[in-house]
């Protein structure tokens, strides 16, 4: 076996002189060779260890210089690292090359013949021919000559670093400059612990590898987040800004693992070994941070819908006092607010706090009915029973039919309580009628019927009292009612009311008459008349109306009330003749009270005021007696007060009253001129 050379040789300097230690390179070169041809036996060849006293050897770059005269070829510098085996070398075929010398004709031998395939029997692989040395370097030029022929080989200034004059070759310090650091091997845990350092959002990851710009992006990208998400709030971080993060915490997560793959990192082995712990760690960050921003932000939807809770509450305390039709805007919208808060956040500490609210909101709209104010009571118990419609059935629960007996209970004590009251609002029979469409089977509605009788009753009592016009309104309202409910139920009630309007009715004015309050005794006692033509009592109420109207003009016909029926006995005859155009009503009330109608005197005209005359007598219905309308009147004796009313014409007005007083004796016959004066 071939023993080889270890590879000690080091570059020369680039001022040294190629050749000022050229013996002691020999000397080496034939050390070396001495040493390959003389292998210890037992160990195989061991290669030469380097004598320190010898200056190195020029690297295997260097031009090789020629032998030395006596023939011996120098032994090539050892290669820089052991050669492989040698292989057989093809002889290379001829082609012309450039080389300084003569021709390769000139040596006497083919050019092929020139460059040895291997080393010379009884010598080393590390050495090389001076030929094939130099070619193999590619530097200097190629030697077309032998080996030992002196005179060839590159010019000053060509060839390796160190070689030819001063002045030529690489500028001092060039082989001091250390080589390009190669790319580690492959290191994924490495890599997936920057990717996952880089993914916490904190950019530890390009720390490690000091890209201070990636890291300056990461703590930029992660400020921006906390300046769009801090202070937490309901709606929290746009959809959009939370998608471009995670984007870029994937990208640099990616760009991490791709630089980190084949990188040195300038830390300690213990903290590399760490690094993949710790970015496993650090991912603890965005989601603890994430954690805790949901954990804010529910807190502020708790805030929020508490507010809203707090609102409605609000709400409803304003409500409070105020009549049910002003405040109901105000009640809807909480209602509305605690319907949302109880079923699209039930979970939420308001909306547990919904059913409480709830008991508050019906006993606050219940209060008038707890106060026995039944008619402002309706109202707000009406809403609360229609709320099973509008709101969450199983929010509401059983409070609606809470509402059911408040109500009827309301509906009819306001609807008894309003017979016979005209300004009531509402009125008797609209709630009386609710009652009944709303609760028809109820004991309420059982009572009504009899509560509309006695009202009846109790009023009819009253119209022989103090106040029969008062009570006879009254009547008159509980008969609308009654009227207004259904017939099947309230036919008894009706007649009974009916009788008790007529009493009230006449009552009414007689009171009116015995008041001195005339004007209204006679539109009471004329609407009797036409609304009960059939009554007993019609033909009195007729008198009472004229005595009253002839009361109005002469106060003294109205001390007494006429009678109901007249007086027997002898009868007087009076004879009434118009003398006066248009024609006239004679009104009398006395023993018996009536009135006459006298037509129009076509031929009469006004007589001249006796008071402004010459003559003060006036001599009225001297004519024929056929020229003049006349009646006849049957009266009892008496003291009589008589008002004609002339109706209007051309020479009067209409409204000349006139009143006068005769007294009828038994025995007698009487005659009544009915003419008219005029100062012009």
């Amino acid at each position: 076996m071939v023993g080889e050379e270890p590879n000690d040789a080091r570059p020369e300097p680039a001022d040294r002189i190629p050749g000022g230690d050229a013996p002691h390179q020999s000397q080496n070169q034939n050390q070396s060779q001495s040493q390959s041809q003389n292998p210890d036996p037992g160990q195989g060849q061991r290669p030469a260890a380097p004598d320190p006293r010898v200056a190195p050897e020029a690297p295997p770059w260097a031009p090789v210089r020629p032998a030395a005269a006596s023939g011996t070829p120098a032994a090539p510098p050892p290669p820089s690292r052991p050669p492989a085996e040698p292989t057989p070398t093809p002889a290379a075929p001829a082609t012309p090359t450039l080389a300084f010398g003569p021709p390769p004709e000139a040596s006497g031998r083919p050019a092929a013949a020139q460059q040895p395939s291997g080393p010379p029997p009884g010598e080393s692989s590390g050495a090389v021919p001076v030929g094939a040395g130099a070619a193999a370097s590619g530097y200097g030029f190629p030697q077309s000559g032998p080996a030992t022929a002196p005179g060839y080989g590159p010019p000053p200034g060509y060839g390796p670093p160190g070689y030819g004059p001063p002045g030529y070759g690489p500028p001092p310090g060039y082989g001091d400059r250390p080589p390009a650091q190669p790319p580690g091997p492959a290191n994924p845990a490495q890599a997936a612990a920057i990717g996952l350092l880089n993914l916490s959002g904190l950019g530890l990851g390009y720390v490690l590898l000091r890209n201070w710009i990636g890291a300056v992006l990461c703590w930029l990208a992660t400020a921006a987040l906390l300046v769009a998400a801090l202070p937490a709030d309901v709606d929290g971080v746009p959809v959009g800004v939370l998608v471009g993060y995670g984007v870029f915490l994937l990208a640099v997560a990616a760009d991490g693992f791709r630089r980190g793959l084949r990188a040195t990192l300038r830390v300690g082995t213990a903290f590399r070994r760490l690094a993949l712990p710790l970015a496993l760690v650090l991912l603890a960050v965005p989601a603890g941070g994430s954690l805790a921003y949901g954990a804010a932000r529910d807190e502020a939807k708790e805030e929020a819908l508490l507010a809203r809770l707090t609102t409605a509450d609000e709400r409803v305390k304003s409500g409070e006092g105020l009549l049910f039709e002003r405040a109901e805007p105000l009640y809807r919208l909480a209602l509305a607010t605690y319907q949302d808060l109880g079923t699209k956040h039930a979970g939420s500490r308001a909306g547990k706090l919904v059913p409480a609210r709830l008991d508050a909101y019906y006993a606050q709209l219940s209060a008038p009915y707890a106060k026995k104010d039944y008619c402002k009571a309706v109202a707000p118990l009406t809403h609360l029973r229609g709320l099973s419609g509008t709101v969450d059935k199983d929010l509401l629960g059983t409070r609606p039919a809470k509402a059911d007996e408040p109500l009827a209970e309301s509906l009819y004590g306001c609807g008894t309580a309003a017979l016979g009251v005209q300004a009531a609002d509402p009125s008797a029979e609209t709630s009386l009628n609710a009652l009944f469409d709303t609760f028809p089977k109820s004991s309420q509605a059982a009572r009504v019927e009899p509560a509309v009788r006695e009202a009846i009753k109790t009023r009819s009592a009253a119209v022989d009292g103090a106040a029969p016009c008062d009570t006879v309104v009254e009547l008159r309202t509980i008969r609308t009612s009654v009227n207004a409910l259904p017939d099947t139920t309230f036919e008894g009630a009706a007649r009974e009311v009916a009788t008790a309007v007529e009493r009230g009715d006449f009552a009414c004015g007689t009171s009116q008459f015995r008041s001195k309050d005339f004007d209204d005794a006679v539109t009471t006692m004329t609407q009797f008349a036409k609304d009960h033509p059939g009554s007993p009592k019609a033909a009195h109420a007729r008198s009472i109306a004229i005595a009253a109207e002839i009361a109005d003009e002469e106060p003294e016909a109205g001390k007494s009330l006429p009678p109901a029926k007249a007086p027997g006995g002898a009868r007087m005859v009076m004879v009434v003749s118009n003398d006066g155009p248009g024609s006239v009503e004679l009104l009398y009330t006395g023993p018996t009270t009536g009135k006459v109608t006298l037509n129009a005197c076509a031929t009469c005209t006004k007589y001249k005021d006796p008071l402004l005359s010459i003559s003060p007598k006036v001599k009225a219905c001297t004519g024929p007696a056929s020229k003049y309308p006349k009646a006849t009147l049957l009266l009892p004796a008496g003291n009589y007060h008589f008002l004609q009313k002339r109706a209007d014409t051309g020479t009067s007005s209409a409204g000349d009253t006139k009143t006068s007083k005769t007294k009828i004796e038994p025995g007698y016959s009487y005659t009544n001129c009915l003419y008219v004066t005029s100062a012009f």
